[in-house]
């Protein structure tokens, strides 16, 4: 049987490998295609932000001393120097101001008369308590002689003692006369000027202690609850880097009548020297036993079941699905308290069209 040239055309070897290359493009070209059909989804995200349920509140309050004290002269009289100024450091025993003492070392001076003439009159008295004695045991004495002669001996020896006090009072009135501090800290009023005629403990100068300092704020009656029970920190305003851990000391007991808040004072036992009386401070009042809590958009909630879940984004566009502690759901927004990490991107919109295996890509991101 004869065969046709188009068969002995196919016989040659050449002639079948450029017909079986054009069928091997056509099934890269298939695969390619099948590869191209999942492409890259673009997807909407927001960052997961944990903060306290009750958040923190912040007031402004003021550095004060704890021990602010108005020294005054102990006695009357007209202000001869005063020998500080308002800000001036003060030590211990160190003079603040000084009285005229004329009239005091006047009255000292009568004091010492006085005292001399009562001991001479119970030198003169306890001779003369002497001699009714005597006369008494030879019977040429009455008893009642003897009994005014023992009188007067104690009425002179009451006279002596009275004057020794005075004399000692007298002292003590001139020492009054120089006012000394008796605690060390920082002058924050005068209140006296010289030449100027003080009572007995009137106020003259103010002196603060530095032995313990204190932030003073003004609490809102809503809150006052969270300044008992919670955690408070002061931070200056020159130096808002550091805090100092602080303490409630004190509470009015009544709102102040134009503002209806509470006057609030709480002590800093770790205040350096930095902290100076009178500078502005800010006071964080935070509740220990609040909740963290995160708000995500409801969109993003993904649920199965009884198993609430969201869709986490990492830097490869790789998703994972992971479940979530729902707290309590809102209009527009679900309060979670955990299963996903604080700063985990999660998918916003179009979860329930996601699959597991395919990639994303993050178009934008939102923070809540």
């Amino acid at each position: 049987m004869s065969r046709g040239p188009l068969f002995n055309l196919f016989r040659k070897p050449a002639v079948v490998v450029l017909l079986l290359i054009p069928a091997i493009g056509l099934a890269g070209c298939g695969k390619k295609t099948e590869a191209e059909a999942k492409p890259t989804r673009p997807v909407l995200v927001t960052t997961v932000q944990y903060a306290p349920e009750s958040p923190s509140r912040s007031f402004v309050g003021t550095i004060r001393p704890r021990i602010e004290t108005d020294i005054g002269f102990r006695v009357a009289g007209k202000v001869a120097k005063r020998l500080v100024e308002v800000g001036q450091t003060v030590q211990v025993g160190q003079p603040l101001g000084t009285l005229d003492e004329v009239d005091l070392k006047l009255q000292a001076e009568q004091a010492a008369a006085e005292l001399s003439a009562a001991t001479g009159v119970l030198a003169q008295a306890s001779a003369a308590e002497g001699r009714a004695n005597e006369l008494k045991s030879k019977g040429w004495a009455t008893q009642a002689q003897l009994d005014q002669a023992k009188a007067s001996g104690d009425e002179a020896r009451a006279r002596l003692n009275r004057a020794e006090r005075q004399v000692e009072l007298t002292k003590n009135s001139l020492s009054y006369a120089t006012l000394h501090a008796d605690t060390a800290g920082v002058v924050t009023a005068t209140l006296i000027d010289p030449g100027q005629v003080v009572a007995a403990g009137q106020a003259a100068i103010r002196v603060a202690r530095f032995a313990e300092k204190e932030a003073v704020v003004a609490i809102p009656e809503t809150l006052v609850g969270r300044a008992k029970d919670g955690t408070a920190s002061v931070s200056l305003w020159s130096g808002p880097g550091k805090t100092y851990q602080a303490k409630l000391r004190e509470i009015a007991p009544n709102a102040d009548a134009a503002t209806r808040t509470y006057l609030a004072k709480f002590s800093l036992p770790d205040a350096d020297d930095k902290v100076v009386l009178g500078m502005t401070a800010t006071l964080t009042l935070s509740d220990p036993k609040t909740e963290r809590i995160a708000r995500i958009p409801l969109s993003a909630l993904f649920s199965q079941g009884n198993q609430s879940s969201l869709y986490t984004v990492n830097d490869a566009g790789e998703i994972t699905l992971r479940p979530v502690k729902v707290k309590t759901y809102e209009s527009t927004d679900v309060i979670i308290t955990g299963g996903v990490d604080d700063g985990a991107k999660v998918v916003t919109l179009g979860v329930q069209k996601l699959d597991p295996a395919q990639k994303v890509r993050v178009v934008s991101a939102l923070s809540f």
